[in-house]
């Protein structure tokens, strides 16, 4: 395909414009131009689909490897490419080819591929499906089922609920919209901003794609074709958050190692009629400046496991295997740890299951203008199950749930079940997808449990949702230039609730704790970088965390040597308290021997005694993820505003870290009035290249909650030369 038929234009921050004569070339010109930009990242990327990253990033990356091979995503890509309509694969397929054509040339300008001695491969043409697989594939944190089974096991099911929590290792957003009543212009406004893992580069990419079919700006995904889940069409505007919504399962299986008649050997698994034969495959794993490691792989009827131990020989068994229960969730005698002998974790998902990621749904999204071409597009959709608003230019409005939710028992939502349990089976049905009209002129969603309630497990607090509410509710319309207040608010809810219900009365605390008390009594609530008052808090917050953490009450639920490196996230108890706070210290919620007034008194003490922070700034600072180490030589991380709960969210680890690794991935405003009125930002810059003029200078913008324009008027643009 002729390269030279499209155009690219960049605007003053360097975001690419893309024009071709169709959509085919279109897409050609996406994957050239993704290429350019951000050759190292796609590649980086392809590569952690695939497993190999660790062989040229080193063997910390090791067990993200393992996670990707063991859970079959390539494989499952492959699935689902090739049951893609003939017009999808061949627009997927010229993506590809732009990325394959502009790759070699990309990889001379970027540096870390001399740094690592990577040479840029060939994209097959299920790469982008693989990628997005990888981006996904602990997006609905099926490893949080192996935390609350740990906490019912230790303390009672009952416990479970008094450590939910919008976790460390789950994603989530912001996103709102307002009815053309509410607005200044007439025409709907839609809103928000994703919180995820900040990556540099960063992991979405702002761009326009215009063809004489349409016309589209929005935020890709680095690696994928089209615009996925944040676009603005001319006509229509769509934006989404996690729904939180439990559609992964892990499944409890009882492995031994057999002979066939033919002497070969085999792979077992326990299922509800027996024994059943499972897939065995043995991968080599490369690694930098390391010896090679061999890791066996299973897959069972259920699904690729993904955490296992030692697989017995069927003659070094007992003679006792499970049995079948006659409800689900019943535990037999299955080994509940991957330690145990035979004892092994299935992972079960839609996309695997189905051979689909709703990749159809893309395209058509690109050619939208309506709420009802979005609406149809989303009946596509597979996974992640999403949360979808959207508003078009004649009034019309959207808010529903978008992917696939399997129809099955209560039990497999809160943690492992058995195999060999029928009623833990999948039905084959799938749940139908809620939807609701925009009530009061405005919708939110923010993962707090809502719309999407009846498809999940556990969803993050209120606060944020609540919050954006309220301020929505605060005037009678809103403009475009306006969005800002809500995106930068910073008062944190929890925060005053916590101060409410702890540290009480100030009599028996030293004077320098009195001290602290009364200053957090005078404290707004806001975490604001500059804020003393939010410091001292998080100070508090942080050492409470710790305390309560290591009460004896609770060492049943401490991490385990051998709880698996790549779902300690989910495992952390120092983290998994520092989240839920809130709930933990609902009297009654920990064990009675657990004096949550003791430990509050005292986290307050060692504030006082070992100091606080001047500001919540000088510890609340950004950590970007990257593939490669930041050399001495990089600045000092910046200083950001705004908490986990927060609206202008900024997640750290309370107890742990200030550090903050997820935060807003990024910004906008879809004006449905005028779209050249809407506006956007990333947290550090259009190009992924290192020395490029473009890579941070969205930074100091994006730290200050501002934003910068949608510019539509492709004279105010400026053109490249044809690559």
């Amino acid at each position: 395909m002729p390269t030279a038929r499209h155009r690219i234009h960049r605007d003053p921050y360097g975001i690419p414009h893309v024009w071709a004569p169709d959509a085919a070339a279109l897409a050609h010109a996406q994957g050239a131009v993704t290429a350019r930009d951000r050759g190292w990242q796609i590649e980086v990327e392809r590569h952690r689909a695939l497993g190999r990253s660790a062989a040229f990033l080193g063997p910390e990356h090791l067990s993200w490897d393992v996670l990707a091979r063991r859970a079959r995503l390539a494989d499952t890509a492959r699935r689902c490419y090739e049951a893609l309509d003939e017009d999808t694969a061949a627009w997927v397929r010229a993506y590809v080819e732009g990325v394959n054509g502009a790759l070699p040339e990309a990889a001379r300008r970027a540096p870390e591929f001399d740094r690592t001695g990577l040479r840029p491969g060939r994209w097959e043409p299920w790469a982008p499906l693989a990628v997005w697989l990888s981006h996904h594939l602990l997006f609905a944190g099926f490893p949080a089922k192996l935390w609350r089974d740990r906490v019912a096991s230790a303390l009672g099911p009952d416990a479970v609920a008094s450590f939910a929590t919008d976790g460390p290792g789950t994603a989530g957003s912001n996103g709102w919209l307002l009815a053309p009543e509410r607005t200044t212009t007439g025409a709907a406004l839609l809103a928000g901003d994703p919180h995820r893992f900040i990556e540099a580069p960063g992991v979405y990419q702002q761009i326009r794609l215009a063809c004489p079919r349409f016309d589209v700006v929005g935020l890709a995904v680095p690696g994928v074709p089209g615009i996925a889940h944040f676009g603005h069409t001319g006509h229509v505007a769509w934006a989404i958050t996690n729904a939180m919504a439990d559609y992964q399962d892990l499944y409890r299986e009882r492995l031994r190692r057999v002979r066939r008649p033919d002497g070969t050997a085999a792979v077992e698994a326990w299922g509800p009629d027996g024994w059943e034969p499972a897939d065995v495959r043995t991968e080599t794993f490369l690694v930098a400046d390391g010896d090679p490691v061999e890791v066996e792989t299973v897959e069972t009827a259920r699904g690729p496991v993904v955490l296992q131990g030692a697989i017995p020989d069927a003659s070094e068994e007992v003679a006792e295997v499970p049995q079948a229960p006659t409800r689900a969730g019943g535990t037999g005698h299955a080994a509940t740890h991957p330690r145990d002998r035979g004892a092994a974790l299935a992972l079960r998902l839609p996309a695997r299951v189905l051979g689909a990621l709703g990749f159809e749904a893309l395209p058509a999204l690109l050619r939208a203008t309506t709420v009802a071409d979005v609406d149809a597009a989303c009946d596509a959709w597979v996974e992640p199950v999403n949360v979808v608003m959207a508003a078009d230019t004649s009034g019309g409005l959207l808010h529903r749930v978008a992917g696939a939710v399997p129809v099955r028992a209560d039990a497999n939502r809160r943690g492992p079940v058995d195999a060999w349990d029928r009623g833990a089976a999948w039905s084959g049905g799938w749940e139908a997808m809620p939807r609701a009209d925009v009530s009061d002129g405005r919708a939110v969603m923010a993962n707090a449990r809502g719309l999407a309630a009846p498809l999940g497990a556990e969803f993050a607090a209120a606060h944020r949702a609540r919050r954006i509410a309220e301020l929505l509710d605060s005037r009678p319309r809103w403009s475009p230039a306006d969005m800002p207040v809500v995106h930068t608010d910073t008062y944190s809810r929890s925060a005053a609730v916590l101060l409410a219900r702890l540290v009480e009365p100030l009599e028996g605390l030293s004077p320098r704790a009195a001290s602290l008390r009364r200053e957090l009594d005078g404290w707004d609530h806001r975490m604001d970088a500059g804020s003393r008052g939010a410091a001292v808090f998080a100070a508090w917050r942080g050492a409470l965390a710790r305390r309560l953490a290591g009460d004896p009450a609770l060492a049943a639920l401490a991490p385990r040597p051998d709880d698996p490196e790549i779902f300690l996230p989910w495992l952390s108890l120092l983290g998994r308290i520092g989240h839920a706070l809130e709930n933990l210290t609902v009297p009654g919620a920990l064990p009675a021997t657990v004096d949550v007034p003791a430990h509050s008194r005292a986290a307050l003490e060692e504030v006082a005694r070992d100091g606080a922070p001047a500001s919540w700034g000088e510890t609340h600072r950004l950590a970007a993820w990257q593939a490669l180490p930041a050399d001495a030589s990089s600045p000092e991380p910046p200083a950001v505003e705004g908490d986990h709960d927060c609206v202008m969210s900024s997640s750290s680890v309370p107890g742990l870290t200030d550090l903050s690794a997820r935060a807003s991935a990024a910004r906008f405003v879809w004006d449905l009035a005028r779209r050249q009125d809407s506006a956007w930002i990333v947290p550090l810059g259009a190009s992924g290249l290192p020395d490029d003029p473009h890579a941070h200078d969205q930074l100091p913008l994006w730290l200050r909650g501002e934003l910068v324009p949608v510019i539509t008027d492709w004279h105010l643009l400026t053109e490249e030369t044809p690559a």
